[in-house]
């Protein structure tokens, strides 16, 4: 048994440094957490979607649909939390992802069904 704490010993190379790490995000506003969030679902959505160079490569609706879903609840818990500064750029992407979601379904949602439609209502082009 070894009579070192963890905190003792030193760090092995390729490790990551909690201490650092907590730190770093500590010194994040919370603005910035939740749009960079926003912004990575946003993105995981877009391929799922197929809307990259790659297209149908990486498509998969189920998949698609769920980061929508997710990023709509984000917004909308959020909305009071980060200006319209922050939250209107976001809808609106939100609001393509969804456009782009009714397209690539085979089919479409009923109107206020869709991924996400629970928190925005409707989306309509």
């Amino acid at each position: 048994m070894s009579e070192t704490s963890p905190s003792d010993t030193p760090e092995t190379p390729g490790s990551p440094d909690f201490d650092a790490m907590a730190r770093d995000i500590a010194e994040v506003p919370a603005v910035e957490v939740i749009v960079t969030v926003a912004v990575n679902l946003m993105s995981a959505a877009a391929v799922k979607l197929g809307l990259t160079e790659e297209g149908d490569q990486h498509k998969d609706l189920d998949e698609a649909r769920k980061l929508v879903h997710a990023l709509a609840g984000l917004l909308d818990a959020s909305a009071t939390e980060i200006s319209s500064f922050h939250a209107a750029p976001l809808r609106d992407g939100l609001k393509s992802l969804q456009l782009a979601f009714r397209e690539a379904s085979l089919i479409p949602d009923e109107p206020g069904k869709g991924p996400g439609e629970k928190y925005t209502g409707a989306v309509y082009g």
